[in-house]
């Protein structure tokens, strides 16, 4: 530690650190633009400089390395005037705009020309223009003659998102970042480039003049699409989602959100909502009242339960869902004397497990990893927080190594990071791989191989890395979770893990995958698993928060085995499942109710709802209560989701914070499984594209029609025109 003088009191720092970063310890504020404790240090904007004994002229704070006894003031007559003068320079070509501005009221340069700027200009020469950009429905570029060329969005294109989309061209005043041959931005962490520019150069294109930032009320929330479990501020004006925005938690999701959690908010005011109860009659959808739909569906239940045995009714949910709602889920499916749910939906195998799955360490961790086995994911489009995690520890070292498909490593931006040994592989030969490197791991230590493979050059490239370094992971996608091979496979990714000491675990699709398999959304005994209930196993059939055309493995032969059935009740925010259903209830998105989701560190964060539910609707929770109430069933008397998320006794984490009880995490493969086998034959395994996962994001516009969106509608329709061709041979 050393130690420094800063505005007269005395700080402690790490050696190497800035005279910036003694600053924020010390609680002093320097004026800056370019500096940001997540990105390098560029020291071009030159506003923080300051004033250090000794030295010639003044510093800048964010590039200056304090030494023993350095002596630094902030607020000195030569400091304040450099700061000024700088200011000057800064707003000489700056646009008088501020009160068209959409970042105005939230405008670093604002905030500090108020304290440093001139009462007036002495600048009287033409100020220069710079031409608009059109980057993608996601960011605006229209006003770039704002900039203040910080650097700031390069530097998080490069360093954090992986991929150098925007650079800066020209000299002098003719400088402008730009990209550089007239692309657009598709990094799907894009939209944080809005929040880190403090002038209004980049600014929100769904949000632009939607809005003043005073007139918005800020809540807390979670995000309910990937596993990351990202913390949002859901800015809300006259009871209406108008722009989402991360907040700051290290230990989940830093200071980022994935483009998906900053732009679904668009769905939820979209024309697809389902706001009243609405009864299939006579082949018409006719909207009722509550009460009468709710009635139609226990009278409904209890008759298929008296002519077809309890058995013949299930519940498909999404493990999208809220904790409190998958649990009611099976307490009503359970309560009738069935075992008929499961969260599973895009699953090909359906093995009982001995705990819930999960990542197999922190969320925080994946920055400190130094050896990385991913398998089976499109790791930067499926976990774009946590890709970003790994990728900043590449840029310290860690070697990362994947085992995946053409598709999933189709080329070098594939997942913007810097790969070590890539085992490219089809699904059905993701065992053999696995196979390979536990071979080589074996030869490395002289252990016994489980399972019979070869050691090549390549496998025994990854065995070397993986018994080297300290911090190792082995990681299974979304491929491998849902892989018809799954369980091998992650008994394979045990002994490896064991092997070379490293933790194994699951990335985790959806944000409350670890959470549905807490609380009990599968069956438990001997019911029909989502696989078997897809396949036209039910009379009456329950959907909580999904489409099963769109999010099971079934696809389109989902709704043709639904269709059979006597009764289909779903349960959605949006007009879905039309063409087989006979009842829609309207239940609240995250926005509009209370609940919690477990991430796939098994962390459990609860919001509240930020707008009142929309129309008629009403939160997921409830609507499973009062059903259960109306079916004369024990244990619905709850009276806020709080009490459903009590009764499920949750324990508390190792910072304090509530987590599925570590007793329940375990990541143990089934029992019996025979190692020595060939893989067997297996099907591509059903994984969703990035703005596929979820209702909310399969309807919000901006998303659908980015360069990821319309690449994964374009795989859709084609996999969906597959399956009718199918239909039409069978």
């Amino acid at each position: 530690m050393i130690e420094i003088e800063l505005d007269g009191k005395k700080v402690e720092v790490a050696e190497g650190s800035m005279v910036m970063h003694a600053a924020d310890k010390a609680g002093t504020y320097i004026p800056h633009f370019c500096y940001h404790k997540k990105l390098s240090i560029a020291a071009n904007c030159r506003m923080c400089l300051v004033d250090v004994e000794k030295a010639p002229k003044p510093m800048p704070a964010c590039a200056t390395p304090v030494t023993q006894g350095m002596i630094v003031r902030t607020k000195s007559d030569k400091a304040i005037k450099a700061q000024q003068s700088v200011m000057e320079f800064l707003l000489i070509n700056h646009p008088l705009d501020c009160p068209i501005c959409d970042q105005g009221g939230e405008c670093q340069l604002q905030d500090l020309a108020v304290g440093y700027g001139g009462s007036s200009s002495r600048y009287e020469e033409e100020k220069r223009v710079v031409f608009h950009k059109d980057v993608g429905p996601l960011i605006s570029m229209e006003e770039m003659s704002r900039c203040i060329h910080c650097t700031r969005c390069v530097r998080f294109g490069q360093e954090v998102a992986g991929i150098m989309e925007l650079g800066m061209i020209h000299r002098g005043e003719h400088s402008e970042i730009t990209t550089v041959v007239g692309d657009t931005v598709d990094s799907e962490l894009s939209g944080n480039m809005i929040d880190i520019c403090p002038v209004g150069a980049l600014t929100s294109k769904p949000f632009r003049y939607s809005a003043r930032t005073w007139e918005l009320s800020r809540r807390k929330s979670v995000s309910p699409h990937d596993s990351t479990g990202a913390n949002l501020i859901v800015q809300v004006k006259n009871s209406r989602v108008m722009r989402v925005v991360p907040l700051e938690n290290d230990a989940v999701n830093e200071c980022w959100i994935a483009d998906r959690d900053r732009f679904s908010y668009e769905a939820l005011n979209g024309e697809e909502r389902l706001t009243q109860p609405m009864l299939k009659q006579g082949g018409q959808w006719q909207t009722v009242d509550w009460q009468t739909a709710l009635e139609y569906v226990a009278n409904g239940l209890k008759q298929i339960k008296t002519d077809h045995g309890a058995s013949a009714i299930g519940a498909l949910v999404s493990p999208h869902s809220t904790l409190e709602e998958l649990s009611l889920a099976g307490a009503l499916v359970r309560g009738l004397g069935s075992d008929n749910i499961d969260h599973r939906l895009r699953h090909a195998e359906f093995r009982a497990a001995g705990g819930v799955r999960w990542l197999g360490t922190s969320v925080a961790s994946l920055s400190e990893l130094q050896r990385v086995l991913v398998v089976g994911s499109n790791l930067r489009k499926e976990h774009p927080l946590f890709a970003q995690r790994i990728r900043q520890a590449a840029r310290k070292g860690a070697k990362v190594h994947a085992i995946a498909s053409c598709a999933q490593l189709s080329d070098a931006s594939a997942w913007a990071m810097t790969l070590g040994t890539t085992l490219k592989a089809e699904a059905g030969d993701w065992f053999q791989a696995l196979a390979d490197v536990a071979a080589a791991v074996a030869a490395e230590t002289g252990a016994n191989a489980p399972a019979a493979g070869q050691a090549h050059d390549a496998a025994r490239a990854v065995a070397q890395s993986l018994l080297s370094g300290e911090n190792k992971a082995v990681l299974l996608g979304n491929a491998a979770a849902h892989h018809a091979d799954a369980e091998r496979l992650l008994a394979l990714a045990n002994w490896i893990a064991q092997a070379t000491g490293a933790s194994v675990g699951y990335l985790s699709e959806a944000a409350n995958t670890v959470g549905a398999q807490w609380v009990g959304a599968w069956p438990q005994a001997g019911g029909l698993n989502a696989g078997q209930m897809l396949a036209g196993g039910l009379k009456a059939a329950i959907l909580l928060n999904n489409e099963p055309a769109f999010d099971s493995a079934a696809g389109l032969r989902a709704a043709q085995a639904l269709g059979q059935a006597q009764m289909v009740v779903t349960l959605s925010p949006f007009k879905s499942n039309l063409e087989f259903s006979d009842v829609l209830l309207p239940i609240a998105p995250f926005t509009e109710t209370s609940g919690s989701f477990a991430n796939a560190e098994g962390r459990i964060q609860s919001f509240h709802a930020v707008v009142k539910p929309l129309g008629e609707t009403r939160p997921g929770w409830k609507v499973l209560r009062v059903l259960g109430n109306l079916l004369g069933l024990q244990g619905f008397d709850f009276e806020t989701s709080q009490d459903v998320l009590a009764k499920l006794q949750a324990g508390v984490g190792a910072d304090g914070v509530a987590a599925i009880p570590a007793e329940r995490l375990s990541n143990r493969a089934a029992e019996g499984l025979d190692l020595s086998a060939p893989a067997a034959a297996a099907a591509e395994p059903v994984t969703a594209a990035i703005y596929e996962l979820d209702g909310l994001v399969r309807r919000a516009p901006s998303l659908q029609l980015t360069a990821d969106g319309r690449k994964g509608n374009a795989v859709a329709a084609h996999s969906h025109a597959d399956l009718r061709a199918e239909e039409v041979t069978a």
